[in-house]
């Protein structure tokens, strides 16, 4: 048996798109047959039928609705599927045999948005990376936007970061990337992104310049601006090759591609921006909890996206910055008319993505009404930015408002218009003559039928007789069967029902052609003027792309601004002499989580010369990694632009930030959680520059006590040579041994968390004070903690027995030995350098010290008395240092 003429071409269209599951549409559906259809049903949850196919067996078949595809089509994407549309391209009326089909998209992970509003303030980004010898180029796309981006590095862990900052759903890389040994595996896990390897083909430079500067209307690269990028180029090429290929358009709303360096902002790598949980928090993964969360109080997704950018690329410019932070200090000095200002926002909808549909030629009469309510805000947007003195939105006052088009718009579009585009309903009254004439014959229609009816009524006098119309049978007379007898002989009989009969007359078949000619003419005549409509608004795409950006940044803005007035935030003073000085300084986002208690605020002092490294120790949950990741995210913030959480603030320009928090396994990729450590604090410490800010949480913790302490001192040791790194640098520690390196290795000062000891329990002061700890009061955190009491004494007495058994001098004995062995106790070997080694605890002797601390009576002391007693204390050891 031979298959149907369908099937044949469903199956001949499928071979061409054998990776995609193939969607074809067939009357009011989209159905699926065979594979495909097995595969559907169970992730779409549809029912499985069967279709004749011509085989002996039915084909299994299912399908979706054509109205409600994109959300079917949504959730196949998520589960990284691709979904090609087989869909009619003439009108089934006219079609001779089979209705004509062709592919009209190719929907995947990278192309699809959906416009529920679901992630509208994130990007969705294509991404394409091209290896060419030890260079790495990478271009994304996010196709309902147009934004186009493009850069090269020739470090994979610098590759690794950028794509993670873009977080794509797809990418689509060469054979090189996967022979390179890029862990494409782990990214995978990482970002449950579809990693596609094509053809080398695809990535070939002919065909990739060809299709760019075809694209944009170029002449050269250079015209573009990324000649400097002759990896990127590939990357950007393939990736414009696929999109068209793909979208089966030409993309005009694609107009421009940006090329960027990342020298160019603060580097922040993966580590950092998972560990300072800047867009999503570490355990659930939601923007509840993060910096994002804080700070985005924007009205518009534009707005959204942008600042989501500003976060995730901070700048190291300082006018850049200062630019940025005259127009927040501009708004909060005009608080009314910000409010006005986001008022004014808050109606105008997501101009990029609409653009992007209109380019697509796949937008309904509503996305031009949010399109006209959108430019309508414009005019007041920019008039509102007069209100504001500063630079940056001086220059924002030359936005086009775009008036033409929104005057056009109010003029075509009814104010309520269907969704579906052949409805008829989409023009206002008054815009077309024509229009108007085809309505008054429709609304005329239903008077002249009216008439009719009452005429025939009573001429035969069946008082029951009713006009009504059928799909199948157009306009009738219908008679009830008591009243056949009186029907006259010029009625024309169309169809018997149980409950009579229906007729019609040369009149009626006049007026039915009148009405229904007139209907299908009304339904064709707008849809042609949507069309101009449409057509007209794509031709202005570059014109709203340009406004589209600058309402994103003044939302941005007013969002930053919106947020400090909110939580008593602060202008940084911005430099560039590498000095962080934060006067009571507050974690961003937990201030905001603990809304009902009040924060600690503390103070922060790092700089390029003595203070470049703060050694700081305290028990768990005392707070030392809040404290550190608040000095993170406060110079973070400044530098993207933002008031900042405390009293005052003089923030010296970073580099680089660099993280090591907290502890985790890989044991996917065969390593332990001490070597997860080692491995960041290696990329660390080959990166870091004297201008880079390093937050290093618990060095060292997961190996043996002599050891880490020694990996821990070694590392404090190269951190704080400003022949190597020079680095400002919080480093959190439970060996409060490394208290000694104050005084030793210039730069390095000692900070604590205040604690305080009332009999067996230990209440967090949560306030970071000058000097260092000398017991890390695990015990009792372990109390806290609920561990039952005959494990807290028997570890009471064991302490007891290790602290006799002299630990320290054991150190000391090793550490003061030669050269050599100071070396390879500190576990690491400098090349043609030349540190001055010192031992490790030259503990001073000070009997009287000893013994006014051993009768300080704590738990009778305020929480201020006990940090002057033990600022006192400390100074008497440091004075006698200096004698000796």
């Amino acid at each position: 048996m031979a298959l149907s003429p369908m099937m044949q071409e469903y199956l001949r269209v499928k071979e061409e798109y054998k990776d995609c599951i193939l969607m074809c549409r067939v009357g009011d559906f989209f159905e699926m047959f065979f594979d495909d259809a097995l595969t559907a049903s169970k992730e779409l949850d549809l029912t499985l039928t069967g279709k004749d196919c011509g085989l002996p067996e039915r084909a299994p078949m299912c399908g979706v609705p054509h109205h409600a595809v994109d959300a079917y089509i949504g959730r196949l994407v998520k589960n990284g599927r691709k979904v090609a549309l087989l869909d009619q391209v003439e009108d089934p009326k006219f079609a001779k045999g089979l209705v004509k089909r062709e592919v009209t998209r190719v929907v995947t992970p990278g192309t699809f948005y959906d416009g529920t509003g679901e992630d509208e303030g994130k990007n969705n980004f294509l991404t394409a990376v091209v290896c060419t010898g030890d260079r790495f180029g990478l271009a994304a796309c996010d196709a309902s936007t147009g934004e186009f981006l493009v850069t090269e590095t020739d470090r994979k862990g610098r590759l690794l970061d950028e794509i993670m900052k873009l977080s794509p759903s797809e990418l689509i890389i060469n054979e090189a990337v996967r022979l390179s040994g890029f862990d494409l595996d782990g990214l995978h896990d990482r970002l449950g992104c579809l990693i596609e390897t094509l053809d080398d083909r695809s990535f070939s430079d002919s065909r990739c310049e060809e299709a760019l500067l075809s694209h944009f209307h170029a002449e050269s690269m250079e015209e573009l601006g990324i000649d400097a990028f002759p990896c990127g180029i590939s990357a950007a090429g393939s990736l414009l090759l696929y999109l068209l290929e793909t979208q089966k358009t030409d993309l005009t709303h694609i107009t421009e591609i940006r090329p960027y360096r990342t020298e160019n902002y603060m580097v922040l790598g993966m580590s950092t921006v998972r560990n300072l949980e800047l867009t999503e928090t570490m355990r659930d993964k939601e923007k509840k909890g993060s910096l994002l969360w804080v700070l985005d109080r924007t009205k518009t997704a534009m707005g959204a996206r942008m600042l989501r950018s500003w976060i995730e690329q901070p700048l190291i410019d300082r006018d850049e910055i200062n630019a940025r932070l005259d127009a927040v200090e501009a708004l909060i000095g005009h608080e009314i008319s910000c409010e006005e200002l986001r008022e004014y926002l808050n109606p105008v909808y997501d101009l990029e993505r609409l653009v992007g549909r209109i380019s697509y030629r796949t937008a309904n009469p509503r996305d031009l009404i949010a399109l006209r309510t959108s430019l309508s805000m414009l005019p007041h947007i920019r008039d509102m930015l007069r209100e504001f003195p500063c630079a940056l939105f001086s220059e924002l006052q030359n936005m086009d408002t775009l008036e033409d088009l929104c005057d056009l718009l109010a003029r075509s579009v009814d104010d309520d218009p269907p969704v579906n585009v052949r409805e008829g309903g989409i023009i206002r009254d008054g815009y077309s003559a024509e229009v108007d004439e085809f309505r008054r014959a429709k609304s005329d229609g239903r008077r002249w039928l009216a008439e009719l009816e009452a005429r025939e009524r009573e001429k035969t006098g069946i008082h029951t007789l009713r006009v009504k119309y059928n799909r199948i049978f157009g306009y009738c007379i219908e008679v009830s069967n008591s009243f056949k007898d009186k029907v006259p002989e010029e009625y024309t009989r169309r169809q018997t029902l149980s409950t009579g009969e229906r007729y019609t007359t040369n009149e009626l078949k006049e007026l039915e052609d009148r009405i229904l000619g007139a209907q299908d003419r009304l339904y064709g005549l707008e849809y042609d003027l949507f069309c101009e409509i449409r057509d007209t608004a794509a031709a202005a795409l570059v014109r709203i792309q340009k406004t589209a950006r600058a309402v994103a940044c003044i939302d941005a803005l007013a969002s930053l601004a919106y947020v400090a007035r909110r939580n008593r935030y602060v202008r940084p003073a911005v430099t560039e002499g590498g000095e962080i000085q934060i006067r009571a300084g507050r974690h961003p986002v937990v201030e905001q989580m603990m809304r009902s208690e009040s924060f600690v605020p503390n103070d922060t002092s790092l700089d390029l010369k003595k203070q470049r490294i703060a050694v700081i120790t305290g028990p768990n949950m005392a707070g030392k990694s809040t404290y550190m990741r608040q000095t993170a995210l406060i110079v973070l913030m400044a530098q993207i632009g933002s008031f900042v959480p405390a009293d005052s603030a003089k923030i010296g320009i970073v580099d680089r930030i660099f993280t090591r928090v907290g502890a985790s396994d890989d044991l996917a990729s065969g390593q332990s959680t001490f070597m997860v450590e080692m491995t960041e604090v290696a990329e660390i410490l080959k990166n870091a520059t004297g201008n880079s800010l390093l937050i290093l949480d618990e060095i060292g913790r997961g190996t043996s006590t002599f050891d880490g302490l020694a990996l821990a001192w070694a590392i404090i040791e190269y951190v704080a040579d400003r022949r190597l790194i020079g680095a400002k640098t919080l480093f959190a520690t439970h060996y409060h041994e490394l208290t000694e390196l104050e005084g030793k290795i210039d730069g390095v000062k000692n900070y604590c968390i205040a604690v305080r000891e009332k009999g067996d329990s230990i209440l967090f002061l949560r306030k970071i004070v000058k000097g260092g700890a000398d017991k890390s009061y695990g015990i009792q955190v372990a109390r806290l903690a609920g561990v039952p009491e005959a494990v807290l004494a028997r570890a009471d007495d064991l302490v007891e027995q290790l602290t006799n058994a002299d630990i320290t001098s054991a150190i000391e004995t090793i550490a003061g030995s030669s050269p050599s062995a100071k070396k390879k106790t500190a576990g690491v070997h400098y090349d043609d350098v030349d540190l001055e080694q010192m031992s490790f605890f030259d503990a001073v002797s000070d009997g009287d010290v000893l013994e006014e601390l051993r009768n300080v009576r704590i738990d009778e002391l305020t929480p201020l008395d006990a940090l002057n007693e033990l600022y006192r204390l400390q100074n008497k050891l440091k004075n006698r240092w200096r004698n000796e």
